[in-house]
């Protein structure tokens, strides 16, 4: 059990880190968008802000699910 127990925290742990590093790719694409004045770099960043934004929100909902699972990450 305290094996199981120890790999949920593993994942728990990666879940949040790479919560973290989707939230710095997003202040960077934010960042970046407002910074071109290319139309087709202007178009790049406005993909890469929805791209980063979906995975951001696809990773919140896997961390609410552990959390429903296991009470809190």
């Amino acid at each position: 059990m305290k094996l199981f127990a120890k790999r949920k925290r593993q994942d728990n742990t990666a879940l949040l880190n790479e919560i973290q590093m989707t939230k710095l790719a997003l202040e960077s694409a934010y960042s970046n968008f407002e910074n071109v004045v290319d139309p087709d770099l202007i178009d790049c960043y406005i993909y890469e802000v929805n791209a980063v934004q979906k995975r951001y929100k696809f990773l919140l909902k896997q961390a609410k699910m552990l959390e429903d699972d296991c009470g809190v990450i």
